[in-house]
């Protein structure tokens, strides 16, 4: 009984899911040319959400860059923290468990990242490490950057990763500072590209879920 109540104290949902997959070589990004390659995924609406528009800060200082904003989540090629990378930002909530949250964030951030990388347009220059991903779960109400929300979610990270990475051994690095989102960085300790992850993701059920 102890055990069951400690469980549903500490038990978090898990919704709207911020994923990001980091840039080899960041620099080297045609900035201006993703402008056009968001343009295009909108005009041909090559993602499973709507996409409505592009929003460039490149002005802001290791801010949001480059948004395409949808109605059920944004992508963007996002400098937070200095750290450039392609994010997945899942706004409307769905269904299902919170590994069936995580799959279907992850996956959505793997595949812009493959459709980027195949992109003739930038030039062979847009290139993601798949050994570095962030999750943010971007809800304080749901999940405040608190010790409790770490000892609820840590379980259902380790075993998304488990499955995802498999026998590669691997780090988390939670967010120290309570003042922002609950968030954390894993670091596989072998190389992984964005098909490995694809494939294995392809290889597991998919996930059941409907959009609210």
């Amino acid at each position: 009984m102890m055990r069951s109540i400690l469980k549903e104290e500490t038990a978090v949902e898990l919704q709207h899911i911020n994923v990001k997959v980091l840039l080899e070589n960041p620099a080297e990004l045609d900035l201006d040319a993703m402008v056009n390659v968001f343009h295009s995924w909108i005009q041909d609406q090559v993602c499973e959400e709507l996409l409505l528009d592009v929003a460039d800060y490149r002005h802001v200082h290791n801010g949001p860059g480059i948004v395409l904003i949808g109605h059920e989540a944004d992508y963007a090629i996002d400098s937070t923290d200095g750290r450039r990378g392609i994010r997945y930002n899942r706004k409307a909530l769905i269904t299902g468990s919170d590994q069936d949250r995580l799959t279907q964030a992850v996956r959505a951030a793997l595949a812009a990242s493959q459709r980027l990388q195949q992109d003739t347009r930038l030039n062979g220059k847009c290139n993601f490490n798949a050994q570095d991903i962030e999750i943010v779960i971007n809800d304080r109400q749901l999940a405040p950057n608190i010790q409790e929300t770490r000892q609820g979610v840590e379980p259902e990270l380790r075993s998304f990763f488990n499955a995802l990475f498999g026998q590669v051994s691997y780090t988390l690095e939670f967010e120290a500072s309570p003042r922002r989102l609950f968030g954390v960085r894993v670091r596989s300790e072998q190389p992984l590209t964005v098909a490995d992850l694809l494939e294995t993701l392809g290889q597991r059920p998919s996930p059941s879920y409907d959009v609210i």
